[in-house]
């Protein structure tokens, strides 16, 4: 059974020829304990899908994108939608299940900690292992180390220092949050205009992220609300196409953060380094 519906509370997910796991993830809304008062689906699908219905969510709108402008301005999109009354939106992948407490863990700790811009939950994989979704903002040296190493040397110290302690078990200040499914404060998310719409897809959370600190609010892990992420659903449609965007989208953040002629060196070495990262990853990507 559902629980009570939160008119402040809306949900904007991102679909891409999606209909099959929609179904899943508006499935897990319905028997949440706290339940939005709509959900928005932002279809970048070339044709409109079929979009699964739900006899106990209140509304489910779509608005239709077949130009597909990417992640973070299909988000912009189903957020400008929202009626005045959503002070509250999840915004999310839809190959996400959510466990019955999710929302309202987070809506709890969001309405206790008023300068709490986004709140994002312990996301598990499919197979039960933990994702890293709470990250440090990657640093010129951090960046620099991840960069080089962190594909023929997970463990390198760079590495484990973006990643944060994501084993956390209580609640922890983060430099960005995994776009796949966060809680935004619609207030700060209008306060920095959203998602930087320059990015397709990868970056555009860190990004949000690194803004929302800039202007003096707080992005918090919250790991007693939980998620579980069944997998890169689009991105596997188009693989190579994605490790190109994840590069060209990892070097736009760099830029922005690190502008002008004295950091060139460090965004060169860091682009060489993501440069080796891309082709190993097309190799790899090529044998399996």
């Amino acid at each position: 059974m559902s629980g009570a519906v939160d008119s402040t509370l809306a949900v904007v997910v991102v679909s891409y020829q999606s209909t099959d796991v929609l179904a899943e993830f508006l499935t897990s809304l319905e028997k949440s304990s706290v339940v939005p008062s709509q959900v928005v689906i932002v279809d970048n699908s070339p044709e409109m899908m079929a979009i699964p219905g739900s006899k106990t969510l209140p509304k489910i709108s779509v608005i239709h994108r077949p130009d597909n402008p990417g992640y973070g301005s299909a988000v912009n999109i189903g957020v400008r939608s929202l009626p005045d009354e959503c002070e509250w939106v999840v915004v999310c992948n839809p190959d996400i299940v959510v466990q019955p407490n999710t929302l309202e863990s987070l809506l709890s700790v969001a309405r206790s900690t008023p300068e709490a811009a986004a709140l994002g939950p312990a996301i598990s994989n499919e197979d039960g292992s933990l994702y890293p979704s709470a990250r440090a903002l990657p640093s010129l040296g951090v960046g620099i180390g991840h960069a080089l190493f962190g594909i023929v040397w997970p463990t390198n110290p760079w590495t484990i220092a973006y990643r944060g302690d994501y084993r956390s078990e209580k609640v922890r200040e983060s430099g960005w949050l995994s776009g796949s499914f966060q809680l935004m404060r619609r207030e700060a998310f209008d306060t920095v205009s959203g998602f930087d719409g320059g990015y397709f897809m990868f970056f555009e959370d860190v990004d949000l992220g690194w803004r929302l600190g800039e202007a003096g609010y707080r992005n918090l892990y919250v790991p007693q609300a939980r998620a579980t992420h069944l997998g890169g659903h689009s991105t596997k449609q188009s693989h190579q196409a994605m490790i190109r965007a994840h590069h060209d989208s990892a070097m736009r953040f760099i830029t922005k953060r690190y502008p002008g002629a004295l950091w060139w060196p460090a965004r060169a070495l860091i682009n060489l380094g993501l440069s080796v990262r891309e082709r190993i990853l097309r190799s790899r990507a090529l044998e399996a």
